[in-house]
Formats: structure tokens, C-alpha cells, sequence
């Protein structure tokens, strides 16, 4: 049975919802001071560079985009989801033409228009759970169901996203946006058969990437990931130096942690203090305390989205939250697991924490969003 449409007069926005965000925000700028003041001061002469440029590249941003997100009612989305994502694409497109876009790290993951850059792929965190949202909420005899106009067009429209990503390139970006995609439609009502397809095309796309990367077809950096992971003591020096200075730093937190602005491992050891080594410095200067209050924050910020996602009367809304929870939770598994060494290395950053002003304003639009929606539960 269809659940009926949201009302369009709504109540008080969740505060338990907006209170997690905002515990969340001002925790990573707080990690964040710490984990670049070395990186900052070696640098630029500034142990607070890195957090000037967040506040004011990321914070006031993303500030904006979140006011103006929760007082927009969402349902204006689901007519503009498409030119949303479409607009989208086209900045993907822009990284690869040499007067917007711009290499870095030997990526074309930035797009520069006059006096400002940023990432598109980030975008797509709105952009594609959005549009899922509104085509898996069109009545349509239950959209997941049918072959042509469900699963064929779901794996056209992802697969012409995650082109365009790995062409960048920006794989751990594809497996976030991908799997929740996938998790959504999964959710929606498909049946196992099109579940299974859905699996066995994963599998063997993921089987080709990893093949092409250990025969030196592209870069073999993937397929070193994964044999790091699997035997983590080899090649400690090169390979594997990060993964185990990671793992070292957090168990050096051990329960309490040494002190906050304390911490060793960013003074030219640990590599990406600032962006997906971020928990390890955090985990060092707060112990096991500090780090299983980051892991409890993430994880009661997922599930009230995915509860108020229950709650909504709309489909769209709750595809939406449900969306947006998917995306929190596998990001934020995927970095906190790979710095622990629980799962191959990535350099996906940590939601809220990880340096990166386009990632800080999109979670923070995101959140806006989120908390439009909750004022129609």
C-alpha cells in the first residue's frame, strides 16, 4: 500500500536530529584544529590554516546551504531531482576540460570557476540519493519490480555516474554512492532476481577493476590495497606504511588517550592527518573513550534518520532519509574500518571531521534537507 503524501504544513523540525548534527560539526572542527596544527604550522606558519579554511570554505557554506535546505520543502526535489542530477553531470564532465577543471594528485577531481573550486563528486551525495528518491517514489505499479522501467534504467543512470567517477579517478566515492544506490533500490521492493543481477554485476565489475589494476592495465595502487590488507606486515616502509602507522596510533590512545593537541603520529609520520587518517589522530589523543563516542554519534545519527524515515507518511521523504542514512553510515564505516585495518585501505574522509570544505558543505546542506523533511513525519 502506498503511503499517503507528507502534509504540506509542517511542525517543529526534529531536534535530536539537528542537536547530532551540530554535536557532530563542531566535533570534527575540534579534531580538526588538533590533527593539522603540525601539518599547518610546517607549512603555512599557521598551526590554524587548515582550520580557517574549513570554517570558511566548508563551515560558512555549508551553513548557508543548510538554512536554505531546511526551510525548502523538500517535495520541490522530487520535480527538480532530475535537472539536479543532470547538472550534476555536467560538472563531472568539467573536471576533464583543462580551463574548469583541475589536476591534483594526479586526479581531475576539482572543478575551478573564477576564485572557486570544488569537488562535483561530493554533490552527487545529494544529487543521486535525491533523484533515487524521486524515481523510486513514482507510483508506477511498484517501479522495482519491472524489469525495463526498474532495473534497467537504475543500472544505466548509475553506471553512466560511476564512469564518469572512476574516469577521475575517485573509486571509493563509486562504492559509497553505488551501494547505497543499490541498498535503496534493494529496499524499495525488488525482487531477489533483480537483487541477484544487481550482485553479480557488483561482483564482476569489481573482479575486472581489481584485474585491470594488478596486470598494470591502470593503476595498480587498488590492487596493492588489497594485498596490504591481507598481509599488512609486508612492505611496511612503502605499501603498508600507512595502514600500519595507523593501526599503531590508535592502540597508542589506548583507554583515556594521551591529551588533547597531543598527539605524535601527525608530526611527520602518519600520513593524511587531516583527511582519512583523521580517526587515528583522534583515537590517539582520546583514547578508546573518544573513539567509541565518535563510532556512537555516527551510529545514533543513522538511526534517527532511518527512524524518522519510518515514520514519514511520504515515499519520497523516506526514501530520501532513508538515502542520506546509507550514504552517513557506509562513508563513516568504510573510513573508521579502513584506518583500523579492518578493511582495505581507501581515502574516503570521515562525514563531519575530515578536512575538505565541498564534503563539509554537502553534509551540512544534506543535514538541511534532512531536517526540512523531519518537520513532516
Amino acid at each position: 500500500m502506498m503511503r499517503a503524501r507528507a502534509s504540506k504544513v509542517g511542525h517543529r523540525p526534529d531536534y535530536f536530529l539537528l542537536v547530532l548534527m551540530c554535536v557532530l560539526t563542531v566535533m570534527g572542527l575540534v579534531i580538526l584544529a588538533s590533527a593539522s596544527s603540525y601539518l599547518g604550522q610546517s607549512k603555512f606558519d599557521d598551526s590554524y590554516y587548515y582550520l580557517k579554511h574549513q570554517l570558511t570554505n566548508g563551515l560558512l557554506p555549508g551553513i548557508v546551504g543548510f538554512a536554505i535546505a531546511s526551510f525548502f520543502h523538500y517535495q520541490r526535489y522530487r520535480k527538480i531531482a532530475l535537472l539536479i542530477l543532470l547538472a550534476n553531470l555536467v560538472l563531472l564532465v568539467l573536471v576533464f576540460i583543462p580551463s574548469f577543471g583541475v589536476t591534483a594528485g594526479g586526479a581531475n577531481r576539482w572543478v575551478s570557476i573564477g576564485s572557486i573550486s570544488f569537488q562535483p563528486a561530493e554533490f552527487l551525495k545529494i544529487s543521486y540519493i535525491l533523484y533515487l528518491a524521486a524515481w523510486l517514489a513514482t507510483p508506477r505499479m511498484n517501479r522495482t519490480r519491472d524489469l525495463m522501467s526498474g532495473l534497467v534504467p537504475f543500472i544505466v543512470i548509475s553506471g553512466v555516474v560511476a564512469v564518469l567517477l572512476l574516469a577521475q579517478p575517485a573509486t571509493s566515492t563509486v562504492v559509497i554512492l553505488l551501494g547505497a544506490g543499490a541498498m535503496m533500490y534493494v529496499l524499495s521492493g525488488a525482487p531477489w532476481k533483480h537483487v541477484a543481477v544487481l550482485a553479480g554485476i557488483g561482483a564482476l565489475c569489481l573482479a575486472v577493476l581489481l584485474l585491470a589494476s594488478a596486470t598494470g592495465v591502470i593503476s595498480k595502487y587498488r590492487w596493492q590495497r588489497i594485498q596490504t590488507f591481507i598481509n599488512p606486515a609486508q612492505d611496511t616502509q612503502g605499501a603498508a606504511y600507512q595502514i600500519n602507522q595507523a593501526v599503531s596510533t590508535i592502540g597508542s590512545g589506548q583507554f583515556a588517550g594521551i591529551g588533547y593537541g597531543e598527539s605524535t603520529a601527525k608530526i611527520n609520520r602518519l600520513p593524511a592527518p587531516i583527511d582519512d587518517s583523521i580517526f587515528a589522530i583522534a583515537a590517539q589523543e582520546l583514547g578508546f573513550v573518544g573513539a567509541a563516542t565518535i563510532v556512537a554519534l555516527f551510529a545514533l545519527l543513522v538511526y534517527r534518520l532511518l527512524w524518522l524515515a519510518g515514520r514519514i507518511r511520504d515515499p519520497f521523504g523516506a526514501t530520501a532519509l532513508t538515502g542520506f542514512a546509507i550514504i552517513i553510515a557506509l562513508q563513516s564505516i568504510v573510513n573508521m574500518g579502513a584506518i583500523s585495518g579492518l578493511i582495505p585501505l581507501t581515502g574516503i574522509p570521515l562525514p563531519f571531521v575530515s578536512y575538505g570544505g565541498t564534503a563539509l558543505a554537502v553534509f551540512l546542506t544534506m543535514s538541511g534537507i534532512a531536517v526540512n523533511i523531519s518537520r513532516y513525519t
